[in-house]
């Protein structure tokens, strides 16, 4: 491995933990880059957390954007962020903190802007919004709403041994959040770094039609912005069959454009006020 390549960031989304980018860290530990997948705060052990996931309430978007924000500027250069759905939008909200050689959010939260949400993404999100006066309360989903959020194309089978290993409650706080300025980007962001959107064209929770209001907004900024679909695949993309290619188009792209290692001087300059 070049002594210049940055490190990976795994950040995971909703109703997972980082046990979902194990393959990845693997994979690309194969190809000679160090990736690392730190967990959201108050996230442990599945089977823990199914047990009592009382820890996980209340916990904010903000809380976890400043948590993997502290992570980042303490490693030694910019790194690549990939997040996926939640861990996409936290992916974006980093870059517009400056931090980041390069981005890829897959199956991305929809950012503070887009103004007209599919059905489906709605629907998505209804066991968290469905009870304003419950929002730091938890989004729980049964195997059948799992499977219909994250894995379609699966039997019922199929898609509820992916819940056990890796289904937690979700946290209502985060969604709300996500609706307000805890999601706000600065679209024509001068110093964000390239970002590559990724959709899988089965995905009920962030379909094509939302990554392409996404790619809009974010093409505002002077940085490469692009977005790529992948026929035939769910919002679980990065876990199911031919994740790989997903995984080598991600890190690829991110090579391809990340900004010169010169950037790190953004870990220092774009912390945000106390």
């Amino acid at each position: 491995m070049s002594a210049e390549s940055p490190t990976i960031v795994l950040i995971h989304g909703m109703w997972m933990t980082p046990r979902s980018w194990d393959n990845w860290i693997d994979h690309y530990r194969d190809r000679g880059q160090t990736a690392i997948a730190p967990a959201w705060p108050r996230v442990n052990d599945p089977e823990e957390l199914r047990g009592d996931p009382s820890r996980l309430k209340g916990l904010g978007l903000t809380q976890i954007v400043d948590h993997y924000d502290e992570i980042i500027r303490g490693l030694d250069r910019p790194p690549i962020i990939i997040g996926h759905s939640f861990g996409g939008l936290t992916a974006q909200l980093l870059l517009d903190r400056g931090l980041g050689a390069a981005g890829v959010a897959i199956c991305t939260a929809p950012p503070k802007g887009v103004l007209l949400l599919p059905l489906s993404t709605l629907r998505a999100g209804w066991p968290a919004l469905k009870n304003p006066f419950n929002r730091n309360g938890l989004a729980t989903l049964s195997p059948k709403q799992f499977r219909w959020r994250f894995t379609n194309t699966l039997s019922a089978e199929e898609s509820d041994a992916i819940y056990r290993e890796h289904y937690i409650p979700g946290t209502n706080r985060a969604f709300f959040d996500a609706l307000g300025s805890a999601a706000k980007i600065d679209f024509g962001n001068q110093r964000r770094a390239p970002l590559l959107l990724v959709a899988g064209t089965k995905d009920h929770i962030s379909p094509p039609a939302l990554n392409k209001a996404v790619l809009k907004l974010q093409s505002r900024a002077p940085s490469v912005t692009e977005e790529k679909d992948y026929g035939g695949r769910t919002h679980f993309m990065a876990g199911m069959d031919g994740w790989e290619e997903i995984a080598d188009h991600a890190l690829n792209w991110a090579l391809e454009h990340r900004q010169a290692p010169a950037a790190s001087e953004s870990l220092s300059s774009s912390a945000p006020s106390p």
